[in-house]
């Protein structure tokens, strides 16, 4: 009987009471009042892996860009952002209080140098655009890490997959990064699949098959469960 009552009790995920910041979804940057520059990213990956770790105890704290979704966990709470600048401002100001970071989401590299404050005319002529770089919330986080807090990343490759991924492992300080092919049927933006590869800092390369979103960041979890 007492082997019996042992086999039915619930595992305690090692992530319980463990506060994470996770970041989901595209950043806009503004061109003009009406005009911005932005990319496909739809937030759902990030928002699972939100979900995932709230079902698991974690006190979640959840960085969006402009998504189309919405989140009802009471373990996860949900800080909206438009630009790259406000989710660096917003990840810098919680990481330090957090036991890990999972950053999924799809950060612009470049923003208009120079903002206008109306609306572009069409002309005739070409327009040109200048653009700089934003500033890399990964390597910053990376830079601050403190020995018992966790960091990890997310790639999305066209070619070279592992070497660039790898790459980033080292630049950004990260535990593990998982990555995304832009090559790989059915993985990506805006649809409820994806396959990923998670890679450590030891080389370790883990595999997934296409799976939903939500299974994808039950992988994700288990792997982070591992540092803890």
């Amino acid at each position: 009987m007492k082997d019996e009552k042992l086999k039915s009790v619930k595992k305690v995920s090692r992530l319980k009471n463990k506060k994470i910041l996770v970041t989901a979804g595209p950043t806009r940057e503004k061109i003009d009042p009406v005009r911005f520059l932005s990319n496909m990213s739809t937030g759902k990956m990030g928002y699972a892996v939100a979900e995932s770790l709230a079902r698991n105890g974690a006190k979640v704290i959840l960085v969006s860009g402009p998504v189309n979704l919405t989140i009802s966990n009471h373990n996860v709470r949900v800080i909206h952002v438009i630009s790259a600048r406000e989710m660096f401002d917003q990840s810098l100001k919680i990481y330090p209080d957090c036991d890990a970071a999972i950053l999924s989401a799809a950060v612009a590299d470049y923003t208009p140098a120079r903002e206008y404050n109306k609306k572009i005319k069409r002309g005739k002529d070409s327009l040109i655009l200048e653009l700089k770089p934003t500033d890399d919330i990964a390597e910053t986080l990376g830079k601050m890490k403190k020995t018992n807090q966790v960091l990890v990343g997310f790639a999305l490759e066209s070619d070279n997959e592992i070497k660039n991924a790898v790459k980033k492992i080292k630049k950004k300080n990260l535990d593990f990064i998982v990555l995304n092919s832009l090559r790989d049927e059915g993985a990506g933006f805006g649809i409820d699949t994806n396959r990923v590869t998670i890679i450590d800092r030891n080389n370790n390369i883990e595999n997934f098959e296409l799976k939903l979103k939500r299974e994808v960041a039950l992988d994700i979890v288990r792997k982070l469960e591992e540092y803890f």
